[in-house]
């Protein structure tokens, strides 16, 4: 029995412990954040289009990661430097805007929501007075801009609006981001975040304006030097 009790004790005392689980490598610079109470990080690649986003929430005098979400971004994963068609997701921290889709408004969620139509488009055409606009248009939209999306695509059956390249608005340096509805998976972007239905619903329930939700888009390192600079 004595011999049966000395086996145990080695055997515990030379197995491998197990490993204490990594500290969240964005809490602490996220203290920097004094303006929101809700900060979503939408972390990936220049040379990949899978991400992940994640949810970050102030509770009392600590941020807290409420939730973690795959996602996709651009066909040509982050760029530093977008520019209008380069199929790519814009790096930085923004202001979320509201929200909108062809489908009903779902039951709790707090932002402004508009049901969109076919009078609805984002105007791309950098050549525009309009372009990085959202326009209600009842006309001929081919008379009216090179090119533009229209806010009932498939896709866009609800979406949230990334306040990118605003005031001022800047020609050619991307337009219409948005986070919305993913293909797939493994389906990109042309400069979107996109999530799954049912992650994105939780997302457009879960902010709340009267915190002032903003989100940082891009690679670990870049989005520990765009808090850390605030």
């Amino acid at each position: 029995m004595i011999y049966m009790c000395l086996v145990i004790l080695l055997l515990i005392s030379i197995s491998p412990q197990s490993p204490e689980a990594a500290p969240d490598p964005y809490v602490a610079a996220l203290s920097n954040v004094i303006d929101s109470k809700q900060v979503i990080i939408a972390e990936g690649q220049t040379s990949s289009s899978i991400a992940t986003v994640k949810l970050y929430e102030k509770v009392g005098s600590n941020w807290v990661l409420k939730r973690v979400s795959p996602a996709v971004t651009g066909k040509n994963g982050l760029s530093f430097t977008k520019k209008e068609g380069n199929g790519a997701t814009p790096t930085g921290m923004y202001a979320i805007g509201e929200m909108f889709g062809f489908a009903a408004k779902p039951v709790g969620v707090k932002s402004r929501y508009t049901v969109t139509n076919k009078f609805h488009y984002w105007v791309d055409d950098a050549t525009s007075k309009d372009y990085n606009k959202w326009i209600y248009y009842r006309g001929n939209p081919f008379t009216r801009w090179k090119s533009f999306e229209r806010l009932n695509h498939t896709l866009y059956k609800h979406a949230i609006i990334i306040r990118y390249n605003e005031n001022p608005v800047v020609k050619n340096a991307g337009s219409a981001i948005f986070i919305h509805l993913w293909r797939s998976g493994t389906t990109p972007t042309a400069g979107c975040i996109a999530l799954s239905e049912s992650h994105l619903t939780v997302l457009m329930k879960w902010i709340d304006p009267a915190k002032t939700p903003k989100i940082v888009i891009g690679t670990p390192d870049s989005i520990q030097k765009e808090l850390i600079a605030l």
